[in-house]
């Protein structure tokens, strides 16, 4: 039996893939909503650059819904990635307050 094929190559794709399921969980947006700000986006575009859409049609759909704005996400993003290169192999990362 051949092993399938992982669905994300790398953990910053099952995260943000898992960022906007809990988003639309949360009723930030529908899923008509976020196909019609992914959809364009994607259409046409090479399988290598589908997470990085992925990520440009989140951060726009979270624009247009005034939940964060691209400074308010690279900020975060900025961040999150500071505290995870704090924190040691197998701890879970805490995101500090912002200042």
């Amino acid at each position: 039996m051949n092993k399938p094929e992982a669905p994300f190559e790398e953990p910053w794709q099952a995260q943000l893939f898992a960022l906007t399921v809990a988003l639309n969980e949360a009723g930030r947006f529908s899923w008509p909503e976020w196909a019609e700000v992914f959809g364009p986006r994607v259409q046409g575009a090479g399988a290598d650059h589908y997470w990085e859409i992925w990520s440009e049609a989140l951060v726009a759909l979270l624009e247009a819904k005034g939940i964060a704005d691209a400074v308010e996400v690279l900020a975060l993003t900025a961040r999150w990635q500071d505290a995870a290169r704090a924190t040691p192999h197998g701890k879970p990362i805490i995101l500090s307050a912002a200042d």
